[in-house]
């Protein structure tokens, strides 16, 4: 059920006025129901799964709780384990036989490895890891287990947020889930801006970027170098939007509710750093891998050389979670890498000029080294990543055949050149506003949040780009394949 579909639509207001409509005892219950509902709509026999994993980690967390000593780690390792071993066979153990063939073949030995593909459950990767936090923050002491099964199961399964987060924390979202949320018109204001900013970003920009990438990163080995230039430069601007569109989407349907999630993304592509990036993109991401990997690492309590190993450990299995494959492995590398340098060249005091020329190069750098890794993160493998980049550095021509030749790409659709323009026009729309909300002052920001009128008005005249120049194919979100 994807949240740009008709079907979707029906259900989020079925689900709403419900949740209004009963007395407060009935609203969880209801909504432990709706995300059942939700989740089945992909693949039904998934959902006793994520039920297994559900309940492993609810007993553990009580376990822990009522234990002392080496047991609780025990429990701990329990739960992880087990959570993790269902994300591996899954999500990984293809790849793991892949693998394993390829070093035979390197060897020279046979390669019969058995192979074993699995259709992978969607969101798998996101309610684990919301899973996990829950136990290790019990272990921590930080949060009382919860004994309320369904309880604890909707803070796992809470459909907004299911498939690709944000990924939240039991001490913000648990209790939400149990207090009497009155309705509010500013939280039905809020949340229509959101839901249909997300829409715009999703409909609008994604999938209309979404074109022009996939017919130039289809058929890579024959196009221009330029063509890949924009090709690049276009998915690095199709994934936010994507996947900032699917968290205000999310964002938003639980706002309308009273249930606050936590902001995912805050303009990342206006950083000035790479540090800076990560605390601006897939937030809920960004701090479960610096609380629960880098921290417990040692973080940078270390020696300089282990703080730099813990940035290249800890970026290195983000890139693995992406997805199965050695492209999203090199990529979690590629990030811990420009962290590493990054932070020798601070310790050594190198910065650029503090001044306006030495910020918008500052920001230019992030964004070009930032993209550089989008391509290991879009191409189907690393011998296609290393050749389009290889291209795009020796073969990009700024010439008007050489642009007109790059914009064709845009005629192979529905879509046509004009239509590629107005993409084109709606992605500086974009990066203006964000331009201007980054300008904005504090009180500017505030005076929106807090006008019924002002966002309304936002909401029809996003409703109506929306209609008037939105894709209307229901694509998947990028992330759902993670």
């Amino acid at each position: 059920m994807l949240f740009n579909s008709l079907q979707f639509v029906l259900f989020f207001i079925v689900v709403t006025i419900l949740y209004y409509v009963l007395e407060w005892r009935w609203r969880w219950k209801m909504l432990l129901a709706a995300s059942c509902v939700f989740y089945m709509a992909f693949i039904p026999a998934y959902i006793f799964i994520l039920f297994t994993t559900i309940s492993i980690d609810y007993v553990m967390g009580i376990m822990i709780a009522r234990s002392a000593g080496r047991k609780r780690l025990v429990y701990l390792q329990i739960s992880i384990v087990s959570t993790c071993l269902v994300l591996f066979v899954f999500k990984y153990c293809a790849f793991f036989g892949m693998t394993v063939r390829e070093l035979q073949a390197l060897l020279g030995a046979a390669q019969n490895f058995p192979i074993t593909h699995i259709i992978l459950p969607i969101g798998l990767s996101f309610h684990t890891f919301q899973s996990l936090s829950y136990v290790i923050e019990v272990y921590r002491g930080k949060q009382e287990p919860e004994r309320n099964f369904g309880i604890y199961s909707l803070y796992v399964m809470f459909y907004p947020q299911l498939v690709a987060g944000p990924i939240e924390r039991p001490q913000h979202l648990l209790h939400q889930l149990r207090e009497d949320h009155r309705f509010e018109l500013s939280n039905l204001s809020r949340g229509l801006y959101l839901i249909t900013w997300g829409l715009f970003l999703k409909m609008v920009i994604a999938d209309r970027s979404a074109v022009y990438v996939n017919a130039v990163y289809k058929n890579w080995e024959s196009q221009s170098g330029l063509s890949l230039l924009f090709a690049t430069l276009l998915f690095a601007v199709q994934i936010y939007a994507d996947f900032a569109g699917y968290s205000c989407i999310a964002i938003g349907c639980a706002r309308i509710m009273g249930i606050k999630l936590m902001t995912n993304f805050n303009h990342p592509y206006f950083s000035n750093s790479f540090a800076e990036f990560w605390k601006r993109w897939h937030i809920s991401l960004s701090t479960w891998f610096r609380d629960y990997v880098y921290i417990p690492l040692g973080g940078n309590r270390v020696s300089l050389s282990r703080h730099y190993v813990n940035l290249l450990l800890t970026f290195t299995i983000s890139g693995l979670w992406h997805g199965a494959n050695w492209t999203f492995v090199i990529w979690g590398a590629y990030n811990g890498v420009l962290l590493v340098c990054e932070s020798h060249f601070r310790s050594f005091g190198w910065h650029y000029p503090r001044n306006m020329v030495g910020n918008i190069l500052r920001r230019a750098v992030v964004l070009a080294c930032i993209c550089v890794g989008w391509i290991f993160f879009r191409a189907q493998s690393l011998h296609a990543a290393i050749m389009i980049i290889s291209r795009i550095f020796t073969a990009t021509s700024f010439s008007v055949w050489s642009f007109g030749n790059a914009m064709s790409s845009f005629a192979g659709d529905i879509t046509s050149v004009a239509i590629g323009a107005i993409t084109i026009f709606f992605v500086a729309l974009m990066f203006a506003i964000e331009f201007a909300q980054e300008s904005a002052l504090e009180k500017t920001r505030i005076a929106f949040h807090a006008s019924l009128k002002y966002q309304f008005a936002a909401t029809v005249v996003l409703f109506e780009a929306i209609m008037l120049f939105g894709s209307f194919r229901s694509s998947a979100f990028v992330y759902f394949q993670f």
